[in-house]
């Protein structure tokens, strides 16, 4: 072992421990100095500052547990997709009777908008445009058949 010698120089002592204090700042070197978080920090409110502005407020924990028993976002989402579904066929319905179709016809209307769904209406208006009545029917039903044949009984009586 090497013999002890003191150190008597202010010179001496920065040399023997200049390899320990540069490994110190190395290891360091990204943290704050109190002073430097001091002055970066200067404009935040402090815990105890915090805690009495904020007093009465619930963490986000306490809201959780408050708000547990009411409806989920994937529930909120579903009644809303229902409540658009309403409103889509409201809205179809309501155009179908401007239009002068029937609310049955309401649900083949096709569309996102307004007048998407005025167009369809309109198209569909066009499809089902009824006919003219026919003037005499050239079908025959139950009671008609007999009154038809007395017609023709009463006609061939007659000679004509």
């Amino acid at each position: 072992m090497s013999e002890f010698t003191p150190i008597e120089t202010q010179e001496q002592f920065d040399r023997a421990i200049g390899e320990r204090l540069t490994r110190e700042k190395e290891k360091y070197k990204d943290y704050m100095s109190p002073e430097e978080v001091k002055e970066k920090y200067s404009g935040y409110l402090s815990p105890e500052e915090v805690e009495e502005k904020y007093r009465g407020y619930m963490s986000p924990e306490d809201v959780e547990k408050k708000y547990a028993g009411y409806i989920s976002a994937e529930d909120a989402a579903e009644k809303d997709s229902k409540i658009k579904q309403y409103e889509s066929h409201s809205v179809k319905t309501r155009i179908a009777k401007e239009i002068g179709l029937s609310s049955d016809a309401a649900d083949f209307l096709q569309g996102e908008t307004e007048e998407e769904l005025k167009k369809s209406a309109e198209a569909l208006k066009k499809i089902l445009k009824p006919s003219a009545p026919p003037l005499r029917t050239s079908e025959r039903a139950g009671d008609d058949d007999k009154d038809e044949a007395l017609r023709e009984t009463l006609r061939k009586l007659k000679g004509e």
